[in-house]
């Protein structure tokens, strides 16, 4: 038996770190769903069901603290992992992610690297958990 890729919802509006983001990702065995704005991230979160979200901060439409806040406060969705990506580094929004439910924060710029081995970390933590819940 096979095990199933990973999916990855990744949330940006910026197409050059869409395609840095997703090529890495494709490259490291995962299946990946984009989107652009804050609205299509939550219609995909619910029609795909990822394992985990890398949502950016300033979307259009809806920023991704209020995409993270409407997904952590629901049963369906609150236990999947989401990493944010922002341009902001201050202290208040970090809080403001701690608040939501981000599971981990990187700014822009990052190391892809450091980028995959959290997500990878994740995704073991997402699926220990799951496993005890069943």
């Amino acid at each position: 038996m096979t095990e199933q890729k990973k999916r990855i919802l990744l949330v940006d509006d910026e197409i050059d770190i869409v395609t840095m983001i997703r090529m890495r990702l494709e490259a490291s065995g995962f299946d990946v769903i984009v989107a652009t704005d804050g609205k299509e991230a939550l219609n995909a979160a619910r029609m795909h069901n990822p394992d985990l979200i890398i949502l950016d901060l300033m979307l259009p439409t809806m920023d991704g603290f209020h995409v993270a806040r409407m997904l952590k406060y629901d049963a369906r969705y609150k236990n999947i992992p989401i990493v944010m990506l922002t341009a902001k580094a201050g202290e208040s929004d970090r809080k403001t992610g701690e608040d939501v439910g981000v599971d981990a924060f990187f700014n822009k710029p990052f190391e892809a690297e450091k980028l995959l081995a959290k997500i990878r970390e994740l995704l073991a933590r997402s699926s220990a958990g799951n496993a005890e819940n069943k």
